[in-house]
């Protein structure tokens, strides 16, 4: 699990966590995990391949446990 802000760093660019955001919104991809991507404070935060709540199911099905 990973935050934007981590993805942006790793990637070379601190501050580009909303970049990472945009791209990571328009993946269409089965095979990018971009659901294993989650705000700094926690929160789930969007995911465009079937919304939060699919997003929440993935995630508890590998055992993470999201914050309200």
């Amino acid at each position: 699990m990973l935050t934007y802000s981590e993805v942006a760093r790793r990637a070379g660019s601190p501050r580009a966590q909303r970049a990472v955001g945009n791209i990571i919104g328009t993946n269409r991809s089965p095979q990018i995990p971009c659901h294993r991507v989650i705000r700094s404070d926690g929160t789930l935060g969007g995911y465009s391949m079937g919304g939060t709540k699919v997003k929440e199911q993935k995630l508890r099905a590998e055992g993470y446990k999201p914050r309200s």
